[in-house]
């Protein structure tokens, strides 16, 4: 529960609660509206809280997914991560598990350039980038070191 404590997760969660809060406010000052006599705020007061929910719902869904991708302490004392759906883990001879290989796609690359021995640096750029996202099948563009 440590990590949901980190300063962008603090920004997160307060985010959530501004948002929420402002959202169900907007929501109770369109039904007033409605009373008063402004039909068409009957349709903003149903939206205000569709709106309060699906940040509850992004939140919810961030929040579980930073706790299931955490490192989990391994009996040893080893922080192991666990597996994803790309790199499951198979068990060896000895009963140890170890992690399998990705499928590995073979990479076409092409060489364009605008003129004869001119060659295009952001084009190659991108082949690099693309090779590696390609050499690790379970990465994020985010990751990507260059």
């Amino acid at each position: 529960m440590k990590r949901l404590w980190t300063p962008a997760w603090i920004a997160r969660h307060v985010a959530m609660v501004v948002l929420v809060t402002t959202f169900l406010g907007l929501g109770w000052w369109q039904v007033s509206r409605a009373a008063a006599g402004n039909a068409i705020s009957w349709g903003y007061a149903v939206e205000w809280p569709i709106f309060a929910g699906f940040v509850v719902f992004v939140w919810w869904r961030e929040v579980r997914h930073a706790l299931r991708a955490a490192p989990a302490p391994a009996p040893g004392g080893e922080v192991t991560a666990p597996a994803s759906d790309d790199h499951r883990a198979a068990s060896g001879e000895d009963g140890t598990e170890r992690p399998r290989a990705g499928i590995r796609r073979p990479v076409r690359v092409t060489r364009v350039s605008d003129g004869p021995g001119e060659d295009d640096a952001d084009l190659a750029a991108y082949n690099r980038y693309l090779s590696w996202l390609n050499a690790n099948p379970g990465a994020k563009p985010g990751d990507y070191p260059g």
